[in-house]
């Protein structure tokens, strides 16, 4: 009598076909081929990204010369920037830049969009159009700018005089340069803002505003209730990215006012630039700068705390 296998027992597993090989190793070069670009970007990353910010933290604790080599200095550095009667300066104008640009430039590009959602017609004309100045190098942007700030001669005052209205001296000002500052950086930054938010609108159900509408609500309170909620994440990720970027603005005090006047728009990042090419002392700008990495990583951190459960 011939015995039975138990019902559980293991089937045997039968041997790759000859046929079956070559997928095997085309998947196998497929896999391999995707972990080598992956590498390649990793380590184009790490040379471009992760090494810099890695060597700024060693820089930030030595006294770096070219000629007799670096050495460590301890927190030597740190003393040296904290002394600096600019320091502090830096670090308000800095942040006053960033309020002004959240109070002047934080909402133009989203009613930008808005306004642009409501075309039926043109739209993607108003949409390179808003997204022009973006394309514009930005020292160009400084430079056109400089000229439109001229008190004599240039753009604005002109128009303005045309037009029998007060002229002002714009960024020769200590009053008005940095808020001058702004109005250019908003000008020339807003168009990536405002596509942003120009998805984020287009994936809206159009049902919701109908509604609304069913419901007796306004323009204002569709806005309200139905956009912004709808928006809320991007609204909320796109803060935290301006209030980072403007706190590294450099360009716009560098090409326009060298800082001045009166030091009125002297930035961390302008400051750190004169550590390292005007006075050639790198590393008292890697303190600066790690001290500017410490900030916005602890800022963003509390941020992201606050609002976590909010964007949903």
């Amino acid at each position: 009598m011939a015995l039975r296998a138990p019902a559980n027992a293991p089937k045997p597993v039968a041997a790759p076909t000859p046929a079956a090989a070559p997928a095997v190793r085309r998947r196998l070069a497929e896999q391999l081929t995707a972990y080598g670009f992956l590498c390649g970007a990793l380590l184009v990353f790490a040379v471009f990204a992760w090494y810099p910010v890695v060597r700024n933290v060693v820089l930030a604790f030595q006294e770096v010369n070219f000629v007799r080599g670096s050495s460590w200095v301890g927190l030597e550095n740190f003393r040296h920037v904290l002394d600096d009667p600019l320091f502090a300066t830096a670090w308000r104008n800095s942040a006053l830049f960033t309020l002004y640009a959240l109070v002047l430039g934080f909402g133009v590009p989203f009613v930008a969009a808005v306004l642009i959602n409501e075309f039926r017609h043109a739209r993607a004309y108003f949409r390179v159009l808003v997204y022009l100045p973006v394309m514009l190098p930005p020292v160009v942007v400084a430079l056109m700018w400089r000229w439109f700030y001229q008190p004599e001669g240039g753009l604005i005052n002109e128009v303005l005089g045309t037009a029998g209205l007060p002229t002002s001296q714009w960024t020769n000002s200590p009053d008005t340069a940095l808020i001058s500052l702004v109005i250019v950086s908003t000008w020339a930054n807003m168009g990536t803002a405002t596509l942003i938010y120009l998805a984020a609108l287009q994936t809206i159900p159009g049902e919701l505003y109908e509604s609304a509408e069913l419901d007796g609500a306004g323009i204002w309170r569709r806005l309200w209730h139905v956009t912004v909620p709808a928006t809320r994440f991007v609204i909320l990720m796109l803060l935290l990215l301006q209030v980072v970027a403007t706190m590294q603005v450099f360009t716009e005090p560098f090409v326009m006012t060298g800082g001045g006047p009166q030091d009125s728009t002297v930035t961390v990042m302008l400051l750190v630039y004169r550590y390292a090419f005007v006075h050639h002392d790198f590393g008292a700008a890697s303190a600066m700068s790690l001290l500017l990495l410490l900030v916005l990583a602890v800022f963003s951190a509390a941020y992201l705390r606050v609002t976590r459960g909010r964007a949903d």
